[in-house]
């Protein structure tokens, strides 16, 4: 399996978890809240669930009939297949939302687990967070290092969109800093007792720590802003 379908089964199992989907309407979450999916077809989502399907994960179920089935036949519309998450699907995301190996950590992975950021457990939340900072800041000592290198031998345009690249990165950096401080803090009041205003709010302490001006965040968008991942063509290490 490719590591892009890997991301796609992973953002439909997400999609359908909260509730069951035909195949446009998955298209039309995927391209709206995932950004990464903007440029996709009905090719690469139909195969995609056809194996998910396979593994037991999803079932189909028929739509809604047409007002009018005769009509419907004869100008070639069938009823749409309505996709919906299995119990052993629904494991099957919680495993994958609970790991935190380098794969969370690069740019498009990441952004997909972001946006399932919701129905993620803190810890792991915490742990996906500061392993895409480790890694934007090794690759940042890399471009910095590059730069200052080829310096001398790049024209202004050339250093210009270096140093455009760079900066990305440090807002991503800046951001993921504020993102861990806020998601301690939430932790930190939570643990604070019954009288913290987390509890009495009635929260139930797993988005507590997010930052209010991010409600973005929480639908799976970019936060206000954030540049979202960094261009991987702007890495000047590759």
């Amino acid at each position: 399996m490719s590591r892009r379908s890997g991301i796609l089964e992973f953002a439909v199992l997400g999609l359908l978890r909260e509730s069951p989907m035909h195949g446009y309407e998955l298209r039309k979450r995927l391209n709206t809240s995932l950004g990464i999916f903007r440029a996709f077809s009905y090719g690469t989502l139909y195969p995609c669930l056809k194996t998910l399907v396979a593994n037991g994960w999803l079932i189909e179920e028929p739509g809604s009939a047409p007002e009018d089935a005769l009509a419907a036949s004869l100008a070639g519309r069938r009823a749409k297949i309505v996709y919906r998450l299995t119990a052993e699907g629904k494991e099957h995301f919680e495993e994958l939302l609970s790991h935190t190996g380098p794969d969370a950590w690069e740019d498009e992975h990441f952004a997909a687990r972001f946006a399932f950021f919701g129905q993620t457990e803190r810890e792991v939340r915490m742990r996906v967070l500061e392993g895409r900072r480790s890694r934007l800041e090794e690759r940042l000592e890399k471009m910095r290092a590059s730069l200052a290198r080829t310096r001398e031998r790049l024209d202004d345009y050339t250093l210009e969109l270096q140093r455009h690249g760079m900066e990305s990165v440090e807002r991503e950096v800046r951001w993921l800093n504020e993102l861990i401080e806020s998601e301690r803090a939430g932790r930190d009041q939570r643990r604070s007792g019954p009288g913290s205003p987390a509890q009495q709010e009635g929260t139930s302490g797993e988005a507590d720590g997010l930052p209010r001006h991010r409600d973005a965040a929480s639908s799976g968008g970019t936060p206000p802003g954030h540049p979202g991942p960094p261009d991987p063509s702007a890495d000047t290490t590759k």
